[in-house]
């Protein structure tokens, strides 16, 4: 079955940007602004964690990873919802993060 696939990647400054790209490439991805990427490819299954497994082994299979290396990916579930998950690393603070107002209680009780 045949998915579209929005990936993005953090492989740090010393990241398998070689494999990970020779990869891509080889997927005919296209380009989506910094460390994004979209491509089609085809899967044995078509539920979002036998996807995300089968991400998984193609790119150990292909890329170098890092202990810090991160990889993001979005896609339709079986059921047409949109889905995202961490299939290496995981989510780290944002860096907006305490840029916004935020209505706080003045009043402190001790």
């Amino acid at each position: 079955m045949k998915k579209a696939i929005v990936l993005t990647y953090d492989l740090g400054l010393k990241g398998d940007y070689n494999g990970l790209y020779t990869w891509l490439d080889n997927l005919e991805a296209k380009e989506c602004g910094n460390n994004v990427a979209v491509f089609v490819m085809n899967f044995k299954k078509n539920d979002f964690d036998s996807i995300c497994e089968e991400l998984k082994r193609e790119i150990t299979n292909n890329v170098k990873l890092e202990q810090n290396d991160r990889i993001y990916v979005i896609l339709r579930d079986s059921k047409g919802m949109m889905k995202g998950s961490f299939i290496f690393g995981g989510r780290k603070r944002s860096p907006w993060e305490g840029f916004s107002t935020k209505q706080t209680n003045s009043q402190d009780n001790f």
